[in-house]
């Protein structure tokens, strides 16, 4: 043990680093769900925010139904996206946002590290390919973008969505943008096979090296060990030898 104590205390500093993001990402698992009075407040902010005046009262009536069956676990938020012809125009609306494509960029840019401070990533965005292949209703056709953002809890994203900084830019999105979230729980979740792969092959290369190098360990003590008897019984036969040559002469 005594051989291996910063192995060990490596092991426990990642041990605790894992725990802390896995905690970090997982804040449900300590309990925190959303309060009836945090439910309002967030509801209030809403209800003031440069959102269309027409989508405004639904969202927030959505929002509190939403919010009171919180269970605390991570949500994976669909968006799908459709750019409009040109900026749509609502009260609040940005005027200098140049095209739809250019306005939402620029609501992308200062939402990304917001969401991140609350835990949140894109867990997949894409680029939609063309017309839906099946269900050509033209509500659900003709999609722009695709994204799956994963949030901690439904604490995370209300905290997002009623952060003033990301209020002052959520304008641009919805002049950019139909927007139509649906907020899903998740049944599971591969990461990239290529990646997967890649790791568990990782994980047995040093597995390998690990055990090889164990195993050689103790024959390298006991050589090392022996060097030292060896190096004494040539030292004692030169010195019998060289005797032995002096008495003859």
């Amino acid at each position: 043990m005594r051989h291996h104590r910063f192995e060990f205390r490596l092991g426990l500093l990642f041990i605790a680093l894992w725990s802390a993001v896995w905690l970090w990402q997982n804040p449900g698992a300590l309990g925190d769900r959303v309060r009836p009075a945090d439910v309002e407040r967030y509801v209030s902010v809403l209800e003031t925010a440069a959102i269309p005046p027409d989508q405004r009262a639904e969202l927030a009536r959505r929002v509190r139904t939403w919010l009171a069956s919180d269970d605390g676990r991570p949500v994976y938020m669909l968006n799908l996206l459709r750019y409009y012809n040109e900026l749509l125009s609502f009260p609040g609306a940005p005027t200098d946002a140049g095209t739809p494509v250019e306005a939402n960029r620029r609501y992308e840019a200062a939402a990304g590290p917001l969401l991140l401070a609350r835990g949140g990533y894109p867990q997949y965005a894409g680029v939609v390919q063309g017309p839906n292949l099946f269900e050509a209703h033209a509500g659900l056709d003709h999609w722009d973008r695709v994204l799956l953002v994963r949030y901690p809890n439904r604490r995370a994203f209300m905290e997002v969505i009623t952060d003033p900084k990301f209020l002052a830019v959520v304008r641009y999105k919805f002049a950019a943008l139909s927007v139509t979230l649906t907020p899903t729980s998740v049944e599971m979740t591969i990461p990239d096979l290529s990646w997967l792969c890649g790791a568990l092959l990782l994980i047995a290369y040093l597995s390998i090296g690990w055990r090889r190098a164990a195993r050689r360990a103790p024959a390298a003590t006991e050589h090392s060990a022996a060097a030292p008897r060896r190096v004494a019984v040539r030292a004692g036969m030169g010195a019998s030898l060289s005797a032995r040559y002096r008495t003859r002469m």
